[in-house]
């Protein structure tokens, strides 16, 4: 059926050339349409049904004077057009003005075009919401969160969910989640995103794509996860989302099958051996988010603390027996070959709480079994984002004086899982080697942890300290170089043969450099902390002069440092239309949860 046009019209028609990509405007200025642009006009109506119609030359017409290209003033009010065309094509060139360009994604906002784009979003037409949804993505892209609110204050986020729901285009599906992701990084709309859109996006897009399902508890009839672009955007809209907050964490936690779905999603990238995309990263990330803090936050927290004894008899540890093998091999092993002598220690049974169900939801977060799963992706994944949140979600469920944190020190001991963490400290990247410090140092709340992480780890931590002014090779951060001070004193507190071996590493001269001559307070406090506990063991105290030592070494000192480390924060995943190759920072924050135990979130 045709279309009527008014031949007084002056906006006429809005004409794609090309691709996709690329929407070109053309503005009629005045007067009446002659017979040869009445056709175009009809053919692009009728979606250039007639191939002889859409061959008509834009550029022939384009050199008559009456035509320009519209301003944006112009294209914004074609949203408005009572023509679904008009309205797809100028959402659609809306969205290749707005790529990259900060100015015109401002005046969009100003001519308050934002809302306009919203409304349509709910519009019965796949090609006008399609547009329209593309538009968004690209306007919500940028550091000028401005627009992000904008979309917001309009209740975009509700309109943005509402399409996903009801769509079953793909294309429709990653512009919907793209837009979410750019939204998601935030933090004020991050609760937001989470009230609005944490079921909608768990059932349509998270459990579907993990390969996990409901109904199905038999491991074999579970599928593969799919890496689509669709579920690479969701989960890096939930990892933004995650880290919000204790009643974010608390949602997604309780969100049905959410936790199980994305571990579901990681245990087939190990068994499948594709443990470095993005979404990979973007769920483990996710789950040492809802790691962070587990121990106080999940229900009934009270009743699964440390008892007294409990803590009493970790204080006290464990005596090794001479000649006791250990996870690392009954003796000591030389530089290369010590992964290869594995012995099974028997390292007393912790006696694990007897289940009479099937566990699920937030309970997966710290069963024991997860230990493994984190472990195999330390082992086989090369994304260094992904061996930080994997280290990351161990150190955080190895915190805390928690009857399930002693679970996951003695598991991560069973499991070989120290020699794995001992191997990442030689990394050459800084937020591996602080990650896996720390972890090591919530582990070595553990006795027998401690006497194993002291004879192995040792070396490999006193080789990342800078020696003074001079920093080593890797030229760690000021915050890393701290972790790693922290878990050396976490080592030799307690622990005499620690602090001997320490001493026999020739980390004292170390110690006292960066004591003297550091510029950061921070590394000044925490390298005076392990001199005065090395110093507090009497009987070392002959060793230390044999050395050149002497009391003053092991002082603090008080004066001349005034520096402050640098810390650096990136603001969340976003992204914009064409896809483009960055760097996609994530927002990092260091929590300490008391002074022996630390966490992080992303």
């Amino acid at each position: 059926m045709k279309k009527h046009i008014s031949q007084n019209a002056k906006i006429t028609k809005i004409l794609k050339v090309n691709s996709s990509k690329h929407t070109c405007i053309t503005f009629y200025l005045e007067g009446n349409l002659n017979p040869f642009f009445q056709a175009m006009c009809r053919a692009q109506t009728l979606q250039f049904p007639h191939k002889r119609s859409s061959m008509v030359s834009l550029d022939s017409i384009r050199r008559d004077p009456r035509w320009r290209d519209p301003n944006l003033h112009e294209v914004i009010s074609m949203l408005s057009h009572p023509m679904d065309p008009v309205k797809s094509n100028a959402a659609a060139y809306l969205q290749h003005l707005c790529y990259e360009n900060d100015r015109i994604k401002h005046e969009v906002r100003q001519l308050n075009g934002v809302p306009i784009l919203v409304e349509l979003l709910d519009h019965p037409k796949a090609e006008v919401h399609r547009k329209a949804c593309g538009a968004l993505r690209n306007i919500s892209y940028g550091k000028d969160h401005n627009n992000k609110i904008a979309i917001k204050n309009c209740d975009g986020i509700q309109a943005l969910v509402r399409l996903l729901r009801k769509t079953s285009s793909v294309e429709v599906k990653e512009l919907v989640t793209g837009t979410l992701w750019n939204l998601s990084s935030h933090e004020p709309l991050k609760m937001t995103v989470i009230n609005h859109g944490l079921q909608t996006l768990t059932d349509e897009i998270i459990i579907p794509h993990s390969g996990w399902r409901r109904e199905s508890l038999d491991p074999s009839k579970l599928q593969s996860a799919e890496w689509t672009t669709v579920f690479k955007n969701t989960s890096g809209c939930l990892r933004n989302v995650s880290s919000d907050g204790a009643e974010a964490r608390q949602k997604l936690r309780e969100r049905e099958g959410l936790v199980d779905a994305l571990l579901h999603a990681l245990q087939s990238a190990v068994v499948n051996k594709d443990t470095d995309n993005k979404s990979v990263e973007n769920c483990v990330c996710i789950l040492r988010n809802l790691s962070y803090h587990v121990h106080k936050e999940i229900p009934g927290e009270e009743r699964s603390a440390e008892s007294p004894a409990d803590h009493l008899m970790r204080s006290v540890g464990h005596q090794k027996k001479k000649n006791e093998p250990d996870c690392f091999g009954g003796k000591k092993p030389k530089d290369t070959g010590w992964k290869n002598g594995f012995m099974d220690r028997k390292y007393g049974t912790l006696d694990l709480p007897k289940r009479t169900e099937h566990m699920k939801g937030l309970e997966l977060l710290y069963q024991p079994e997860v230990v493994r799963l984190y472990l195999s992706l330390l082992t086989y994944s090369h994304n260094h984002n992904t061996l930080e949140a994997a280290a990351g979600a161990l150190q955080n469920l190895a915190a805390g004086h928690w009857a399930w944190s002693s679970y996951i020190r003695a598991t991560v001991r069973k499991e070989k899982g120290l020699p794995i963490l001992v191997e990442l400290l030689r990394s050459d990247v800084d937020k591996v080697v602080r990650a896996v410090a720390i972890a090591l140092r919530n582990l070595a709340m553990d006795r027998r942890n401690k006497d194993l992480i002291g004879s192995y780890a040792l070396r490999d931590l006193v080789s990342n300290l800078p020696c003074g002014q001079q920093h080593p090779a890797k030229n760690l951060e000021g915050d890393t170089v701290v972790s790693i001070l922290n878990t050396i004193h976490e080592i030799i507190t307690d622990s005499p043969e620690n602090a001997r071996a320490l001493i026999q590493g020739h980390a004292v001269q170390k110690l006292v450099a960066i004591n003297k001559s550091s510029q950061s307070a921070r590394e000044t406090k925490a390298a005076s902390h392990v001199l005065q506990t090395i110093w507090a063991y009497k009987d070392l105290r002959n060793t230390l002069h044999k050395a050149g030592w002497n009391k003053s070494h092991f002082k603090p000192i008080t004066t001349g440092v005034t520096k402050k480390s640098k810390s650096v924060k990136q603001g969340s995943d976003d992204i914009t239309l064409p896809l483009m190759d960055k760097n996609q920072g994530q927002q990092i924050t260091a929590c300490m949860l008391s002074p022996k135990c630390y966490q992080t979130i992303i």
